[in-house]
């Protein structure tokens, strides 16, 4: 959700109450292996705060944690902790995440005057995000990467996690969201442009519960999740279309697997991506979900179980229309969440998403055919 570790750059600060000096501070307390001599904005991050921090030696990422979205940062380090140590035992795979950086007192967090929490991570080297999937080997590689998570994660009891957003992926709770914020802004004549993703949404308002209702009756059931593996936060070698590691942790919890894996299909087999102009324009490309199905299926063999399988595809077209549903309220509501750059941004990509779920529903059979042979005799 940060978005750290990208390429983009802005102002020297998102935030007004973010100054040079604050910065330099937060970044002394941290154990880097030298003073920080250059501090500069990094990523294209919704929510979070995020630094480059520049040693004589050695690059950092620093950021602070919008607590407004996450109302126990601190769980979030302790996740984070948590899944370090299991690393650092396990066979990974070569998965990696970004080591963290301790304070002076040992502690893996800061807090300002304020009271918000900031962290420090390694910047990784060598290291890049890719713009989109242009290969059948870059698509295996990112179904691997997440593979390998959901594997070496199966390892530690749900219980060590806990939550670190509450309600994340509680789609029934978002369309709730949706059709009050809905009613509100049409009492008030302030519908407009939104009327037409409203019915869409209103015609498929069914999906909201499929994942929700196949955990209920134990059908699939709740591991540690990622919670935002899009093509974003996978970072891949800058000498080969090797991946490298997952990043953007924040959202690591509880969850189902068919949210990280429909969230990271939905991210990557949409070429045209959240803010393209048209949203006739938005095609789910099939040939990227095989490569990448492929790849998280030979990670992961033994580990998912009938059930599992059989929600692969309702967890695809669910989980763009979950963040349809979050695009849309946000823009009815004012956009309290997701930074816009324009207005009615957050609209487009409320349609943007919405399409993609139609094309989705139209490529259904093939969908169908396509995980049941990937998956061959897995579950059963």
């Amino acid at each position: 959700m940060s978005g750290a570790q990208s390429d983009a750059r802005g102002g020297m600060s998102r935030s007004a109450d973010i100054t040079a000096a604050n910065l330099d501070a937060i970044a002394a307390r941290f154990e880097t292996d030298k003073p920080a001599r250059a501090i500069t904005p990094l990523g294209r991050g919704l929510i979070n705060d995020t630094f480059r921090v520049e040693t004589a030696g050695e690059s950092y990422v620093l950021q602070r944690i919008n607590g407004e979205v996450f109302p126990h940062p601190e769980q979030i380090m302790a996740n984070l902790l948590a899944l370090s140590e299991l690393l650092a035992d396990a066979d990974a795979g070569g998965l990696r995440i970004p080591h963290i950086v301790l304070t002076g007192d040992g502690v893996a967090f800061a807090r300002d005057q304020a009271g918000a929490l900031w962290r420090m991570m390694e910047l990784i080297p060598d290291a890049r995000n890719l713009a989109g999937i242009e290969s059948a080997e870059e698509a295996q590689e990112v179904g691997r990467v997440l593979g390998a998570f959901h594997r070496v994660t199966a390892a530690l009891p749900v219980a060590r996690f806990g939550v670190s957003l509450p309600g994340f992926h509680d789609t029934p709770a978002y369309l709730r969201r949706l059709e009050q914020t809905a009613s509100e802004r049409r009492h008030q004549n302030a519908i407009g442009e939104a009327e037409e993703p409203l019915a869409f949404v209103d015609q498929h308002r069914d999906l909201a519960g499929l994942l929700a209702g196949a955990e209920r009756v134990g059908r699939i059931r709740r591991r540690i999740t990622h919670g935002d593996p899009k093509l974003d936060n996978i970072l891949f070698s800058t000498g080969s279309p090797k991946a490298l590691a997952l990043i953007d942790l924040d959202t690591i919890q509880p969850g189902l697997p068919q949210h990280d894996l429909g969230d990271c299909l939905r991210s990557c087999c949409n070429r045209g991506g959240e803010g393209a102009p048209d949203p006739g324009d938005t095609h789910f490309d099939l040939e990227i979900c095989e490569g990448i199905l492929r790849g998280y299926a030979a990670e992961t063999r033994g580990l998912l179980g009938a059930g599992d399988i059989a929600s692969l595809y309702d967890a695809i077209r669910s989980v763009p229309f979950e963040l349809g549903l979050r695009f849309l309220t946000d823009h009815l509501d004012g956009n309290r969440y997701f930074r816009i750059d324009y207005p009615g941004q957050n609209l487009l990509k409320a349609r943007i998403q919405l399409a993609l779920v139609a094309d989705i529903e139209a490529k259904e059979p093939s969908l169908r055919s396509m995980i049941e042979e990937v998956f061959g005799g897995d579950g059963r």
